[in-house]
């Protein structure tokens, strides 16, 4: 099986958590699974640009990216956060591997939108270095940093990195560690299994907005680009990663049809 794992920055900023999903992580890799992880940042980004007098401009969601910004995202999510995960995962017994979108053209990108910057759009995804290290039993640990046709460097929203590399690789199983416990109907209650029409209806009228708006795109986007399944689950409720596996039917599966 492959499984692509995307997590939240805000989940792997304290260090009891990072070690802790780590440890679920490792358990996964060793039932045999091929696994691949791609983080975010965005609260450590903040953090970075805060203490150096930067203020932090956003624009429908997405962080408006300067050359002055991609400097830090190199330094805080290719760096910092990447290490940081890549040790923990060391730590509990797997043989990871830190990368970036910009290695053997795992995720190439184009300019998402001149008013962003140097945020990308990953527009073709090379998972031959995926086959390579996985099939070596190596966990790739992939940063939300794309390559540019020009040898430019983007920025690239974490969902929509997980999507493309998913997609790319042709996994069975995407999961979203999120900070909420699936997607809520307008009674506010969890829906257990969604396919991506429904999504799309709960986008239309409005139930899904915001956030969750973004990860039903991002779902409806990699069912609709092979991967068999979607999860989106809340990353701090306990050992969720191993009772995803194992068949527990928590948080929103998202299929195609």
């Amino acid at each position: 099986m492959k499984a692509l794992i995307k997590i939240g920055g805000t989940l792997l900023d304290n260090a009891d958590s990072r070690h802790d999903i780590a440890r679920q992580i490792a358990m996964l890799s060793a039932t045999g699974a091929q696994v691949t992880v791609v983080h975010g940042g965005g609260k450590q980004m903040t953090r970075f640009l805060e203490e150096r007098g930067i203020q932090s401009t956003f624009v429908r969601g997405l962080r408006v990216t300067t050359e002055e910004t991609i400097d830090a995202v190199l330094k805080v999510l290719a760096g910092t956060v990447n290490s940081q995960l890549v040790a923990a995962l060391g730590l509990a017994g797997t043989r990871a591997v830190g990368l970036t979108g910009i290695d053997a053209g795992l995720a190439t990108a184009e300019q998402l939108d001149a008013e962003l910057g140097f945020v990308g759009r990953v527009i073709t995804s090379d998972s031959g270095l995926l086959n390579t290290l996985t099939a070596a039993g190596f966990l790739p640990v992939v940063a939300c940093v794309a390559g540019g046709l020009q040898g430019e460097v983007y920025n690239v929203n974490g969902d929509s990195m997980a999507v493309a590399v998913a997609s790319g690789w042709g996994v069975d199983r995407l999961v979203f560690m999120t900070d909420v416990a699936g997607v809520l109907d307008a009674d506010k209650q969890r829906i257990p299994l969604l396919t991506a029409e429904d999504c799309l209806d709960l986008i239309r009228t409005g139930v899904a907005a915001g956030g969750m708006q973004a990860k039903l795109n991002a779902a409806i986007e990699a069912v609709s680009g092979g991967v068999r399944e979607v999860r989106i689950v809340k990353g701090s409720e306990p050992d969720i990663v191993n009772r995803v596996f194992a068949g527990e039917e928590l948080g929103t599966k998202v299929v195609k049809a």
